[in-house]
């Protein structure tokens, strides 16, 4: 090869590289306070629960023991079908509470007739559960959704922030951060919300079946690979932590400055070994023995 091809290889390189890096970087000016989000180094997923006792998952009771235990806590959020923001994992009703058809699908008071496993626990709101922590520990709400359109979105935004922000005023300061999978989240935060720290939850998605088709399979790599990020430059990553070999995670969090957080540690050998690398932890199914 001659030199004059070398070079124009490696300015192709470089430009490629620069480009590649512009697209992943995470929020670089205008940072927000994260103080309180870096107060916490373990947050327990879900509440502190056991879906076989009488503390299930995202039950005020497992958000209560997260408290008193002093762990931060991560938390999922849904609209009810009369819009109130309500506090549950799944999509589908199933797998907890124990009925037919997703979220969505029902009033408040139908949500909250029915009961978390076998315990007396039911679905509880976020302004229950906010009444609960009281500022007492940092939050991660978690946006759950399906849509990709952007109005449906805009409306759990919306109703939900409105608590958030209300939250913050009683609380006086900001007790909280946003996360979500849905990149179109953290758009609207960026763009109405930048004072608050907000997070890209990432998977390697192309390990699950349901993205091998033509129509998935490309945006879900374009999401692994944080290529999203040009809109939503987000402050921290939110990782499965089985999958930490990703070089645009390592890149965005290590390279560029966004804060490493790791999902979901289920047993305290995995978290002495992830600790190190991270700057938080999300755990379930065991109580971490140190607070680091």
């Amino acid at each position: 090869m001659s030199e004059k091809k070398k070079k124009n290889h490696t300015a192709k390189l470089l430009t490629i590289a620069g480009i590649y890096s512009y697209l992943i970087l995470p929020r670089l000016f205008h940072k927000p306070d994260r103080k309180n989000f870096d107060s916490h180094r373990l947050y327990a997923h879900r509440g502190l629960f056991d879906n076989k006792g009488d503390a299930p998952e995202n039950s005020l009771l497992a958000f209560k023991r997260a408290c008193d235990a002093g762990f931060g806590i991560e938390l999922d959020v849904h609209l009810s079908s009369d819009g109130i923001p309500v506090v549950y994992h799944d999509f589908k009703l199933d797998r907890v509470a124990h009925e037919e058809g997703v979220v969505e699908d029902y009033t408040l008071k139908e949500l909250q007739s029915f009961r978390l496993e076998n315990s007396k626990e039911t679905i509880p709101t976020l302004q229950q559960v906010l009444d609960l922590v009281a500022g007492k520990v940092p939050i991660i709400v978690e946006y759950k959704t399906e849509s990709v359109h952007m109005r449906e979105v805009r409306v759990l935004c919306e109703k939900t922030d409105a608590l958030l922000r209300e939250y913050e005023r009683v609380c006086g300061k900001i007790a909280y951060s946003i996360e979500s999978f849905d990149p179109i989240v953290l758009i609207w935060y960026r763009a109405h919300r930048p004072e608050i720290v907000r997070g890209q939850l990432v998977d390697n998605y192309l390990q699950y079946r349901q993205y091998w088709t033509l129509t998935k399979a490309f945006p879900a790599w374009g999401l692994e690979k944080l290529l999203a990020n040009v809109a939503t430059r987000p402050d921290f990553i939110a990782f499965n932590y089985h999958f930490t070999h990703e070089l645009s995670w390592f890149l965005c969090c290590r390279l560029f400055g966004a804060r490493a957080v790791a999902w979901t540690i289920k047993s305290q050998k995995e978290l002495d070994r992830m600790e190190p690398k991270c700057d938080a932890l999300i755990f379930d199914s065991f109580v971490p023995v140190d607070v680091f």
